[in-house]
């Protein structure tokens, strides 16, 4: 299906983002969103697809009413929170959930490393590994790091405003560190949204040694499209891991983990100076939807073309981890 036959990504919502100044003369107004549908084309059925959003009537209420905002700001963006909503999902009664959410999202226990009976808690469900076989690694050089819908941008420097008309993209504000963005200011980035329903754990979008990883600190707003239709700068203002990740064929790449209401924590799982493999564990996000960022630097990559061809459009792109991401060098 041709990316132009598909919905934008926030239907009815008016345009969503702006990939260059071309198509933001095009863009319409957007006032604070009631996102009425979530379509995005996956890429393993080849099909357009709506989400079911996990928590969507608290979501709208908290980002899309008075009060709601009140409590946003008063309570739900603090750690405090996060972390007693987290701690609500590692007790042994939580574990009831599990079944009904597998039924209600569709979930195939067949890709599960353990059995559904050993998760003493929703959280340890939430984090489950999957067989090897459920998630093959493309042979591509540069690999999906996580289950998610994806965004591509060729070059971050065109990057007029992601979702929200009026906010540009704020690179050194995200990376914290104003000479490291300098160096990847027209480099390459792609944002993966995991969904509460998705498998939460990350991975190495290719081999090399990666760095320890350095926190950056933040409250923990939603990062699901309901909020970011609000407000972009969540993405950095939010607290957020990044790693370094050196390799022989496409220099440093960054890679960033970003923290979000009720996701408990970001835990990495990797050892620091090791080298690692394409496709090979770095962390989980405990309880939460989340996102993680892959930023490389210019003219190392070439984007694949169907992620291209539906950011472009306005479309969140839909891959497991270990599909191809991108190529080798991209053309300049």
């Amino acid at each position: 299906m041709p990316a132009s036959s598909i919905t934008p990504l926030y239907a009815g919502a008016g345009r969503v983002f702006q990939v260059s100044s071309a198509l933001a003369s095009q863009a319409s107004a957007f006032s604070l969103p009631h996102v009425e549908t979530i379509r995005y084309f996956n890429r393993h059925s080849g099909k357009a697809e709506t989400e079911k959003i996990y928590g969507e009537a608290s979501l709208r209420w908290i980002y899309g009413s008075p009060l709601g905002k009140l409590s946003l700001h008063a309570l739900v963006k603090r750690h405090g929170f996060s972390k007693w909503y987290g701690s609500r999902m590692s007790k042994p009664q939580s574990a009831s959930r599990i079944a009904p959410f597998i039924e209600r999202y569709g979930l195939d226990p067949a890709d599960f490393a353990d059995p559904i009976s050993s998760f003493r808690s929703f959280n340890e469900f939430f984090y489950r590994k999957l067989k090897s076989e459920a998630r093959p690694i493309d042979p591509a050089p540069v690999v999906f790091p996580a289950d998610g819908r994806h965004l591509g941008f060729p070059d971050i420097s065109e990057i007029d405003s992601f979702f929200v008309k009026g906010q540009t993209f704020d690179l050194p504000a995200l990376l914290g560190d104003a000479e490291l963005a300098k160096k990847f200011a027209k480099g390459s980035l792609v944002l993966s949204r995991l969904c509460p329903v998705d498998y939460h754990r990350f991975h190495f979008p290719a081999a090399g040694i990666p760095s320890a990883t350095r926190t950056i600190p933040g409250p923990l707003f939603s990062v699901s499209p309901i909020a970011l239709a609000q407000k972009l700068a969540y993405l950095w203002t939010n607290e957020r891991t990044l790693t370094r990740l050196e390799t022989e064929e496409f220099g440093t790449i960054l890679i960033l983990e970003i923290g979000a209401t009720c996701v408990g924590s970001i835990n990495q799982t990797y050892i620091p100076g090791k080298s690692v493999a394409k496709g090979q564990e770095k962390g989980y996000f405990a309880f939460g939807g989340s996102s993680t960022i892959t930023i490389f630097e210019p003219g190392n990559v070439k984007l694949s073309t169907d992620l291209l061809e539906h950011s472009a459009q306005q479309t969140e792109l839909y891959a497991r981890i270990g599909s191809e991401m991108a190529t080798g060098e991209a053309s300049l």
